[in-house]
């Protein structure tokens, strides 16, 4: 299996491309994407057959921003029979993968693939019972083993393969599956919380999403994003020249600044959370981030960054890197991560953590 198989939002194939081929070649990973418009997926061929598995494993999936899902793929499986589509599947995958843990059955997110995801909940069952009978799967769902995967763009269509549990996507096709709260003020709640599920591990909320926490929300108006904050009873400085949600106001949770969200400075010195989704050039809202990284007036901060029409990964990956070199040139240590989440359009999700330094006299220590 010589190929890397990308599951990406539909429209966003070239930038997904651009990034896997720009990734592999920083890993000395030589090879070609294949792209195909509106398809929802990408496949990087590997001129080394043994590279595709080392990509997988070396390149860092949260270090990718358009792809949702990376898997090491072989050849597409054509036509399969009605009368047994399960036997070449198994026989792809025999001596490939031994004891999985999990298997997937999943389509591109697209809506041309909606009826396709009806056949692939219910040819998971006897294709399950195959490979495990085949040990090819384990008995019961591990963690630990690897994910089997089968990918469907068409019917009787499928790449078959696999991806590494502590290297890919926890969740189904890439996507966290949310419910949108009625009592929201805007649909744009749902950037948040997904945001929450892709940056922050589930065994981390206690301790980083804790009640009692001050956080600041810049572009809060009308408030889906301090919805999420104030829904984990964090104390919400709103900042916004247009009005808030009566809902949220009632709370008590929440103090509206009708200001500029880029001429505001905090007051306070215990900010934890600073939160952003304000439509802007995405350099401007990238200086802004950073300078309140730089001056301490937070420790972690998810904010998105709007994307131009063309050029799309290039734009991002040098204001990133801009980031990240101010930070530097500051003595600060930050992880950054960014993602093109299910709920974004044309825009990408970015978490920064800064990491505080215990060296002491420094200001860091409030924490």
């Amino acid at each position: 299996m010589n190929k890397v198989l990308l599951y990406c939002r539909q429209g966003f194939e070239k930038e997904c491309a651009a990034e896997i081929t720009d990734k592999a070649t920083q890993r000395e990973v030589f090879g070609f994407a294949r792209v195909k418009e509106d398809s929802g997926y990408v496949l990087f061929e590997c001129y080394q057959h043994e590279d595709a598995d080392k990509l997988v494993r070396e390149l860092p999936f949260s270090e990718l921003i358009f792809a949702r899902q990376m898997v090491v793929v072989g050849e597409l499986l054509r036509d399969l029979p009605p009368e047994d589509r399960v036997s070449p599947v198994v026989g792809m995958l025999t001596g490939v993968v031994e004891k999985g843990g999990e298997l997937r059955v999943e389509v591109p997110d697209t809506n041309a693939s909606k009826e396709l995801l009806k056949f692939c909940r219910k040819f998971t069952v006897p294709l399950r019972a195959s490979l495990r009978s085949s040990n090819i799967l384990l008995n019961y769902e591990s963690a630990k083993r690897p994910v089997v995967h089968v990918f469907f763009i068409a019917p009787g269509c499928c790449y078959v393969g696999y991806s590494y549990p502590d290297n890919n996507s926890t969740f189904f096709m890439g996507i966290p599956r949310l419910k949108f709260p009625s009592d929201a003020p805007s649909r744009s709640t749902l950037k948040l919380e997904e945001a929450f599920h892709v940056f922050i591990p589930a065994d981390e909320w206690d301790e980083r999403l804790a009640s009692g926490m001050y956080a600041v929300d810049l572009g809060a108006c009308p408030g889906g994003w301090t919805y999420q904050l104030v829904q984990r009873s964090m104390m919400v400085d709103a900042i916004d020249n247009g009005p808030m949600a009566p809902s949220l106001m009632d709370t008590g949770q929440v103090t509206h600044h009708r200001e500029d969200g880029f001429k505001y400075r905090p007051t306070r010195t215990n900010i934890y959370w600073l939160v952003c989704d304000m439509v802007e050039k995405p350099v401007r809202v990238a200086n802004l981030m950073t300078e309140w990284l730089v001056n301490g007036w937070c420790r972690e901060a998810i904010f998105n960054l709007k994307l131009p029409m063309k050029k799309r990964y290039e734009e991002v990956s040098q204001n990133l890197a801009m980031m990240q070199e101010k930070l530097k040139a500051n003595g600060i240590n930050a992880q950054i991560n960014a993602r093109q989440l299910y709920h974004d359009r044309e825009e990408v999700t970015v978490h920064v953590r800064r990491i505080w330094s215990a060296t002491p006299g420094r200001r860091d220590e409030r924490y």
